[in-house]
């Protein structure tokens, strides 16, 4: 199980780029925190999710 923002997940084994399509988050406008690191981008389809991760998905909202 994965804890992603607060939620226990059975998505171990996957990377953070395939749980990411089946999600509405609009990719341009994240930022993802894996166990207290954020991860790259270009890292989402090489970063896999293990038992036991903690993850942060943040959106990015405008204003002003």
């Amino acid at each position: 199980m994965v804890r992603i923002n607060g939620e226990e997940l059975d998505v171990a084994g996957k990377t953070i780029a395939e749980y990411l399509v089946g999600t509405s988050y609009d990719l341009k406008r994240i930022a993802v925190e894996r166990c207290g690191e954020i991860v790259p981008k270009s890292a989402y389809s090489s970063t896999t999710l293990a038992d036991g991760d903690s993850v942060e998905i943040v959106s990015f909202v405008g204003g002003g």
